[in-house]
């Protein structure tokens, strides 16, 4: 496929007020830049979080390049904030996950909209991941705690629930959106809570507000369609 082509067939299907909420949260976002002086760095997570979620959630494998630019900007942040889970999670999981996934949903596209044929689990495998959750949190929070981590507990949930969020997305799951929903629910009160106690990272606030937003949005849309091909 050509590249003009490829870029075509990446911008199919967006509906006017997914448009307009895109151009919203970027206003916002740069705004907010200027006016509070954010990190740069935050600002172009903000961006590439944003475009690699919701290109994401229209099951387009371009999401992935935003995806790695702003885990990039996202390992900075956390490294400078002492939020170690995040940080290694970014850094050894997320990027090597996005590379992977950007393989694995090139082989199962739609042929005419080139958009990822999505699935959902069984109830077995909801029980593992149910299980893996609840036990993988509890490690994970334990191990900041002993390496002083600045929130064990929100970075420790958020983390583990990060990986299996990023798993069931490579999958192509729809499961994934009830655990980003919850990641970043808690991820967001985790960084508003940096934000009061005077770390510059205000874009990242508004980043976590938009993909609790998206993660609801998503799992209506992908829900709707699954329901359709029952």
């Amino acid at each position: 496929m050509k590249f003009t082509e490829f870029i075509k067939k990446e911008l199919e299907g967006w509906k006017n007020f997914e448009i307009a909420g895109l151009f919203t949260a970027f206003t916002i976002i740069f705004i907010n830049a200027v006016i509070l002086k954010d990190s740069p760095a935050a600002v172009i997570n903000a961006v590439c979080g944003i475009l690699y979620t919701i290109i994401a959630g229209k099951g387009k494998v371009s999401c992935y390049f935003f995806g790695l630019m702003g885990s990039a900007c996202y390992i900075w942040l956390s490294f400078k904030n002492a939020l170690w889970g995040n940080m290694l999670l970014y850094l050894c999981y997320y990027i090597p996950m996005q590379t992977l996934g950007i393989f694995k949903w090139k082989q199962h596209l739609k042929e005419k909209t080139k958009e990822i044929i999505k699935i959902k689990l069984g109830n077995t495998e909801r029980l593992k991941i149910a299980f893996a959750g609840i036990a993988g949190c509890l490690i994970t929070i334990m191990i900041l705690n002993y390496f002083n981590d600045r929130s064990p507990v929100i970075d420790g949930i958020t983390t583990f629930l990060s990986i299996l969020g990023m798993y069931l997305t490579v999958k192509r799951a729809i499961e994934q959106y009830i655990l980003w929903i919850i990641a970043n629910g808690l991820s967001l009160i985790m960084w508003l809570n940096l934000v009061i106690h005077g770390t510059k990272a205000y874009s990242t606030v508004l980043m976590w507000a938009v993909y609790l937003i998206l993660a609801i949005y998503f799992y209506i849309v992908w829900k709707r369609e699954l329901d359709c091909q029952k």
